[in-house]
């Protein structure tokens, strides 16, 4: 069973009189444990996808099943109950919380989505902070760490709560070439060793040239399909 199916997927914004078609048409599936990414240029429809794929928003036709739910069917309560159980995010500005620790912001999603114990938290926050060696730095705050370090713990954040689906809104953007390797080498790390998938939405080479296959939008069409990354810098 795919994890991702889309068919003839449009979406239509209307700003004004004016209508613009984010998306045309667009079709394609995605296997579980996948390591993608969406490509093209500003406009092209990117961002409008990884929002129909976080369930943030809804396809003006067409068919999205995420999980073999067809997640445009949702209420908005359903919707944020589905993101909290199956979807992680990751974002170029990091979005940590200031005032919480390096700690406390892995535990956030856990804290907000789901009714868990503080014990069964801190078994899942601690091997995570570890594993993208961040644990050391538990207890720091946000403007205590590097962009990479940022970006370390927001990768933990979103693996918290045991995600089928990690999406990454250009999660390199604000970092340099040997931090953005690293952070990429992380999430490929969770992949094989969770099964997790990472969709990214990116114009980063560093990120094309490490995953599996290559998405290419423009003007809202999915244009190509390539298999040409898979980690050329190792």
């Amino acid at each position: 069973m795919s994890l991702i199916f889309a068919e003839n997927l449009t979406k239509v914004y209307h700003l004004g009189e004016i209508e613009v078609k984010a998306l045309k048409s667009v079709s394609f599936e995605i296997e579980p444990a996948s390591f993608i990414s969406f490509i093209g240029p500003s406009g092209s429809g990117k961002t409008t996808l990884l929002n129909l794929i976080g369930c943030l928003d809804k396809p003006t036709s067409g068919t999205l099943k995420v999980t073999d739910v067809e997640t445009s069917k949702l209420t908005r309560r359903e919707a944020a109950a589905f993101r909290g159980k199956n979807l992680g995010f990751i974002f170029q500005d990091f979005n940590l919380i200031p005032v919480l620790t390096v700690y406390e912001n892995a535990e956030y999603p856990l804290l907000i989505v789901q009714n868990i114990p503080a014990k069964e938290r801190k078994e899942r926050i601690i091997p995570l902070l570890n594993a993208v060696g961040m644990l050391d730095q538990k207890d720091k705050y946000p403007d205590q760490i590097s962009g990479g370090q940022k970006q370390r713990v927001a990768v933990a954040r979103a693996l918290v709560t045991n995600p089928r689906l990690v999406l990454a809104d250009e999660p390199t953007a604000n970092l340099d070439s040997k931090t953005s390797f690293t952070i990429i080498d992380i999430m490929r790390q969770m992949k094989e060793e969770f099964g997790v998938t990472f969709i990214f939405s990116t114009h980063d080479p560093k990120i094309v040239s490490e995953v599996e296959t290559v998405y290419t939008l423009e003007d809202g069409m999915l244009v190509e399909q390539s298999t040409e990354g898979g980690g050329r810098h190792a």
